[in-house]
């Protein structure tokens, strides 16, 4: 009795020697029951003292089997498919030794009989196997059962997809029934009205909220490995309208030794709600472009210039040049890729820590490498801060690009490839004007370089939020969640657009590569997200309720936040390209050397800090820039705009 006991008990555990006598048992009735088919059917035959008197030896042969395969070791409760191979490979072994030893016996001298006949070997190991295999599974059957009745609570899971990943899901969520689950229905459109293990079949497409009402289902797990990013986001929200806790089974690839474990079946992420399916990059083109070129990332260490760096690691370049001043961002990115990229790092990536604004450093890199490609990522972009330091923001966001953008002319770089900001459309803050005249400045370089028979291309690409960046929303929500709230949101009508990191870096690399030179490059964001919206599903994916566990408080739009931000990217202001995703900005062409000057007189007030006068000039260069809830708003009432022959100076024709 104890041992039933500790058999379906959830914490009981029985040492091996017991299963390991049990299996025996369970071998030599197996043995005892062949010898019965066999001379029942044949009573003449002598075999039969014979093959009672070799029972040890069927027996230890039995028993170095079970060991090797270590039936005995793995918990009987929790009997999987791959325990049924081993049971099935140790009875093969062994069959395959007891039919070894027999035929050596029998070709003796004067020792013509059998140890084991064939037929007794054949039907043991089919005997042998299904009592150890079956037995298993009734062990297994009979510990859900008795657990999931002495569940006080039971908690109703449905599962989409019935293929292989969903019966593996549903027969890993059997094992834990402790918890008091049952999985009470699978989802697939092509199996409908089918029972796959005893669960009906369902078509969530057009019963799933019927269904989970009816059947009152609290969690619902997404085991379809090729679902595509517009299904899994339906599927999402119209469960978070009925309040179901949404989850997610994991790549095979990412199963732990081919195994699905219950810890990896994770909770919906918010970037699974905004993320859309994977971009087709050219990639021969790409390649061709990429490839045994030296290749440099400036903010190599930050959220976009780590997935460059990744990204670009595909390719195999020349040399890859990871350029970043944050020591710890850079030694972040050298674990990850001595840890994923151990052969890269120690081939043709170089880990370098110099800041874009320090010419002597800068000029040493490209004396040293002479890099054709350049991706410009590094910059400062978090807007409160660099309304509170516009000298920093020149002095980074201008100063900087400006360094690398002379020295790709100099040292005769094939592009230029510069990260800008949708900020920079109408700027209402200090950092979305630094960046916008970051961009007129390499606009002007270019034009300005094709006169003096330069080669150098110069693209800017331009997008709006990426999911999960340092400082960015998401994960300043989720750290809120996480503390308990309240989740902070600066106003109720608040909206951006949002990209997941690798689709930025995506674009980029194919923007980069189709561009010609002088191009700003527009990203298609999708639609906008309310914040407070993105707010509320987070809560609800959290298992949280808005109210009761948690709440939002609006603080007030914080200097130079915009309500809505701007792309350009509607059909008036922009041109199409090959790429769906990707258009061209229609924006006016700077005359250079007037540029030059502003640029100059710009980056020289840095010496005084006088934020009033470097805001002013900022203004000066970007009329578009009106300050929105910044001390620097009394600015725009000041700020004359240029008159019809200063702006012939500073404009060409398109």
């Amino acid at each position: 009795m104890k041992f039933f006991k500790l058999l379906f008990s959830n914490s009981g555990k029985i040492p091996r020697w017991t299963i390991f006598v049990f299996d025996l048992g369970l071998c030599a009735v197996a043995y005892l029951l062949s010898l019965f088919a066999k001379f029942s059917l044949d009573l003449g035959q002598e075999f039969l003292k014979p093959a009672l008197m070799v029972l040890p030896v069927y027996l230890a042969v039995k028993g170095i089997s079970i060991s090797y395969f270590r039936l005995h070791a793995f918990v009987i409760r929790h009997t999987s498919v791959q325990d049924g191979l081993r049971i099935f490979y140790a009875m093969v072994a062994s069959s395959v030794i007891l039919f070894f030893i027999d035929s050596l016996y029998n070709y003796l001298p004067e020792k013509k009989v059998h140890l084991f006949p064939l037929t007794i070997l054949l039907i043991d190991f089919v005997l042998s196997t299904f009592f150890l295999a079956s037995v298993r599974v009734f062990i297994k059957l009979m510990y859900i059962r008795i657990n999931s009745v002495s569940s006080k609570t039971v908690t109703n899971y449905a599962i989409f997809g019935a293929g292989d990943a969903g019966i593996t899901t549903k027969r890993k969520l059997e094992q834990e029934s402790r918890r008091g689950i049952k999985v009470a229905a699978f989802d697939s459109p092509q199996k409908q009205k089918k029972i796959l293990e005893g669960v009906p079949i369902y078509n969530g497409t057009n019963e799933l909220e019927e269904t989970i009402t009816r059947l009152n289902i609290e969690y619902i797990i997404i085991a379809i490995p090729s679902i595509s990013k517009a299904r899994k986001q339906d599927i999402v929200e119209r469960c978070l309208a009925l309040n179901v806790n949404v989850r997610t089974v994991p790549p095979v690839t990412k199963w732990i030794n081919g195994e699905l474990s219950f810890n990896q079946i994770k909770n919906i992420k918010i970037e699974d709600l905004i993320e859309r399916d994977v971009i087709q990059l050219d990639k021969a083109k790409i390649g061709n472009q990429v490839n045994n070129k030296v290749v440099m990332v400036t903010g190599a260490g930050g959220s976009i210039g780590s997935e460059m760096v990744r990204q670009l690691l595909r390719f195999k370049p020349r040399k890859l040049l990871c350029v970043d001043k944050s020591e710890i961002k850079l030694y972040e990115l050298d674990s990850e890729l001595q840890e994923n990229f151990k052969n890269e790092l120690n081939t043709f990536v170089e880990i370098i820590v110099g800041d874009i604004t320090n010419e002597a450093r800068m000029a040493m890199i490209f004396e040293k490498y002479q890099p054709n490609i350049i991706y410009h990522a590094a910059a400062y972009k978090h807007v409160p801060l660099m309304e509170d330091n516009p000298s920093e923001a020149i002095w980074v966001n201008v100063r900087g690009t400006k360094t690398i953008a002379d020295f790709a002319v100099k040292y005769k770089a094939d592009r230029f490839v510069m990260v800008s900001t949708d900020k920079a459309v109408n700027p209402t803050n200090v950092m979305g004007a630094s960046k916008r005249i970051a961009e007129i400045y390499v606009q002007s370089l270019f034009y300005q370089n094709q006169l003096t028979g330069g080669r150098t291309k110069f693209i800017t690409t331009r997008f709006g939020n990426v999911l999960g960046s340092s400082g960015s929303v998401i994960p300043r929500f989720r750290k809120q969640i996480e503390e308990g709230g309240p989740i902070t949101v600066t106003h109720p009508d608040i909206t951006r657009y949002f990209m997941t990191i690798p689709e930025a870096c995506q674009l980029v690399l194919e923007a980069g590569n189709m561009g010609n030179g002088g191009e700003i490059f527009i990203f298609d964001m999708g639609k906008s997200t309310k914040i407070v919206d993105l707010a509320k599903k987070m809560i609800k994916l959290s298992g949280l309720t808005l109210g009761k566990d948690i709440q939002i408080v609006f603080t007030g739009l914080r200097p130079g936040e915009k309500i809505y931000e701007e792309l350009l990217n509607d059909e008036e202001n922009t041109m199409p390209t090959h790429h769906p995703k990707i258009m061209i900005g229609k924006v006016r062409k700077y005359d250079f050397n007037e540029v030059e000057k502003n640029t100059y007189e710009l980056i020289d007030m840095y010496r005084n800090q006088d934020m009033m006068r470097i805001v002013g000039k900022m203004k000066e260069i970007v009329p578009e820039f009106k300050s929105k809830n910044s001390i620097y708003e009394s600015l725009d009432a000041d700020v004359q705009l240029p008159d019809s022959s200063d702006l012939a100076k500073m404009l060409l024709p398109d």
